[in-house]
């Protein structure tokens, strides 16, 4: 699966490319925390492990930003639960 990753500032989103597909996730920025609003994979692209691969991706890329993380997605704070080294990016402000 050719996928990659991209920041975009202005939608306020990261947007995680596979093909000609497009998924994301929404988030909001303030102060070194990122809050995770909304993720999005396209009906086409789902059962694939895309998801997947898109959140870890995102909380790879909050991690080099230095941000904390909030998960007000659902499908984020799920992935989070299921992986322990993300952990110590989660605060709950």
């Amino acid at each position: 699966m050719d996928e990659r990753l991209s920041d975009n500032p202005a939608a306020r989103r990261y947007e995680f490319r596979v093909g000609a597909a497009l998924a994301y996730v929404d988030y909001r920025r303030a102060s070194g925390v990122t809050t995770l609003t909304y993720a999005r994979v396209p009906d086409a692209l789902g059962g694939r492990g895309v998801g997947s691969a898109m959140a870890r991706a995102v909380l790879e890329a909050v991690r080099e930003r230095g941000d904390k993380v909030v998960p007000a997605c659902g499908f984020i704070a799920a992935y989070l639960a299921r992986h322990p080294e993300f952990h110590d990016l989660c605060t709950s402000s």
